[in-house]
């Protein structure tokens, strides 16, 4: 059993990657995106005010809940979400070394403005994903500053290429 912390910008790919390790191996997905969608969409049919930073730290709260029971159960599991924070991190591996499963961390690496606001573009966006880059800036920041394990290895893809380039490079280490 594994425990896999996917990490990337926004349409880096994390998802697609997420949605294959999850048929190779039937390893359960937490969308983050889903989570978090459903919640705003949830607390706008009842007319409570949340801004989007308090619905994501909500979800995530949700989102480690439903990954402890799922690893405790027997489950392997893929969380799917972009990973900028050391605690998020800690998190991840808090939760592997609980469940006693192996921690794995994957990021889908994208340094590319062009690509990221095509796919952006040509998706079909949730109601809690970013429609295009607000600034290079910030896009910068977030592609070079996400959070990455100090205790565990992790690998790096260059998500600019086609999956199946690099699929099997992420399912050995996943596997290992």
């Amino acid at each position: 059993m594994f425990f896999v912390q996917m990490s990337g910008f926004p349409g880096s790919g994390k998802s697609t990657l997420s949605k294959r390790i999850s048929q190779a191996t039937g390893a359960i997905v937490v969308d983050h995106d889903i989570m978090k969608t459903a919640l705003m969409n949830s607390l706008d049919s009842v007319s409570a005010e949340i801004d989007a930073g308090q619905a994501g730290r909500i979800s995530y709260d949700i989102e480690w809940s439903l990954i402890d029971y799922y690893l405790s159960s027997g489950f392997s599991v893929i969380l799917d979400s972009p990973c900028l924070y050391p605690e998020m991190v800690e998190k991840g591996e808090y939760l592997a070394t609980k469940n006693n499963v192996k921690y794995k961390y994957v990021e889908c690496y994208l340094n590319d403005v062009d690509i990221i606001s095509a796919r952006l573009k040509s998706r079909i966006r949730m109601r809690s994903q970013i429609e295009e880059v607000r600034s290079i800036e910030g896009f910068n920041r977030a592609v070079n500053g996400s959070a990455k394990p100090k205790e565990h290895t992790y690998i790096v893809v260059d998500s600019s290429n086609p999956l199946d380039t690099y699929l099997e490079k992420v399912m050995k280490y996943v596997r290992e």
